[in-house]
């Protein structure tokens, strides 16, 4: 009962601070600037990569990933990414410019959110400026680097026949998408978990920002299951904003994985807030003495 009550007290807590940091409203800016930049990302991402894997599965490695971020809607994205390939000459070095700086926008506005969700870091730890300018141009690089691993390890996958294990087989198709699946999710929580670690000003622990992480991508894979079943037996958005409906779902989808996004920094917030008085206490203490 105790440990119950301690783990609602400390739910509360996120909570009460999420709504002080009006995380609603930071979900908001967060969803609308990845909307605006997730067609660019995988643009980039995927004239990069062409050079190096087959162009028809990277796609087809985006699509599988894209179903675990915006299910229901990953085959819209992907459509228009594979249109914007097929004019990849008309783009232009002006047009790749443009499309590797809105690819990097959402991960500032993350930043952002951070900042005030971290707000009590801030009085005492600063960043500097170029820092915050490169690291939304590394996190692109390193999801293009774990989407080349999915892309080998999934070709590797689909290569191998069949699997016999305790007398039972395993067909190809099957081994390669439950090893898409367990990658994808493996993927979103180092993602999450290296988001948490260097977007929040200061130094946040490995563990404290792996709880983070894994939180966020168990509250997210309960609730895609939801919003799957939601937009496809109750939602009237085709009824209400017909050629708009896609986008409308989109942008709703982004809002709610935004939520969950913030609300895994919250809980980290609230351990290193719980944890900084104590610090505190030891550091003068030990200053005294």
């Amino acid at each position: 009962m105790r440990v119950t009550g301690s783990l609602l007290d400390f739910a509360l807590r996120v909570v009460s601070g999420f709504n002080r940091s009006q995380g609603l409203l930071l979900s908001g800016a967060v969803s609308f600037y990845t909307l605006l930049s997730i067609v660019p990302l995988f643009m980039v991402l995927l004239v990069g990569l062409s050079h190096v894997v087959d162009e028809r599965r990277l796609l087809d490695t985006v699509a599988s990933n894209l179903q675990l971020v915006i299910p229901g809607q990953a085959a819209v994205v992907t459509q228009q990414v594979e249109s914007l390939l097929a004019h990849g000459g008309a783009v232009g070095i002006v047009g790749l410019l443009a499309l590797l700086f809105f690819s990097s926008a959402a991960f500032a506005v993350v930043e952002s959110a951070m900042a005030v969700i971290f707000r009590h870091r801030a009085v005492t730890q600063h960043r500097h400026f170029l820092v915050s300018v490169l690291l939304p141009y590394v996190f692109v690089m390193l999801i293009g680097v774990g989407l080349l691993l999915v892309t080998v390890i999934s070709g590797a996958l689909q290569a191998v026949q069949a699997v016999r294990v305790f007398g039972y087989t395993w067909s190809a198709a099957g081994l390669s998408g439950a090893g898409l699946y367990l990658l994808g999710m493996v993927g979103h929580v180092l993602l999450l978990t290296a988001l948490y670690m260097v977007l929040p000003v200061g130094q946040v622990r490995f563990g404290h920002a792996l709880i983070g992480g894994v939180t966020a991508t168990l509250l997210w894979e309960l609730t895609r299951h939801v919003l799957v079943w939601y937009f496809a037996r109750l939602s009237m958005a085709n009824l209400i904003y017909g050629s708009m409906a896609a986008v409308i779902v989109v942008l709703l989808t982004l809002e709610v994985a935004a939520v969950i996004l913030l609300l895994g920094a919250q809980v980290i917030a609230e351990i290193d807030r719980a944890r900084r008085p104590s610090r505190e206490i030891a550091g003068a203490t030990g200053t005294s003495g």
